[in-house]
């Protein structure tokens, strides 16, 4: 499996049979469209519009597309009212490797939404703050609760793309996760077998 990053919460997860996309809406942010026709898309939150999908998810429910499980569950957003759930975690398992895809969450997360990610090997989550996503602290309190062996930051400042609101920079996030990476790559390659530490670790990667 191959993980690549775009900036925003965008991502790229490749498998043996798929290419799955998450959060593919960046070119409004001054960035590229990332996902190919015959690609698998996912939203976490608002939907775009890809050309020609192989499979398109932006709601809660249990999917498989080409050896790929997805677990769409619902949850409440940053901007929900208490009781409201208008946002979409995802639980993806593919090549024995374990992904959590949590959006822009309330940090207050539920005992049936613990209980439906489950056991989390890979656990992608945004740090950008400022009332937009899950601030430093609120990140933390998710990652204590899911438990992941690894950890990716998404939503950082990011020069190349221009964000409706301004996002902490990925120093001042690591500082408020009190986390030092393990390393810095332009694209994660990982097996289900090499997930052996007994404390998690951060991998911030590259934006493409």
């Amino acid at each position: 499996m191959e993980i690549q990053y775009y900036g925003g919460n965008c991502l790229k997860i490749s498998t043996k049979k798929a290419t799955i996309v998450v959060d593919d809406n960046i070119k409004a942010l001054g960035g590229s469209d990332i996902a190919k026709p015959g690609d698998v898309v996912l939203y976490t939150g608002a939907s775009g519009k890809p050309k020609d999908p192989k499979f398109l998810i932006a709601r809660p429910g249990d999917y498989e597309v080409a050896d790929v499980a997805i677990t769409g569950v619902a949850s409440r957003s940053h901007l929900d009212e208490e009781g409201k759930e208008s946002a979409t975690m995802y639980r993806i398992v593919a090549d024995d490797v374990r992904i959590a895809v949590v959006g822009h969450i309330h940090p207050d997360l539920g005992e049936s939404e613990l209980e439906a990610l489950g056991t989390i090997d890979i656990l992608i989550i945004p740090v950008g703050g400022h009332g937009f996503t899950l601030d430093p602290v609120g990140a933390l309190k998710v990652i204590k609760e899911i438990e992941p062996k690894l950890i990716i930051p998404t939503q950082y400042d990011d020069k190349k793309l221009t964000y409706e609101v301004p996002a902490v920079s990925l120093e001042e996030a690591l500082k408020g996760l009190a986390m030092e990476p393990k390393e810095t790559v332009g694209k994660l390659k990982i097996k289900g077998s090499e997930f052996v530490a007994d404390q998690a670790q951060l991998i911030v990667l590259e934006c493409q």
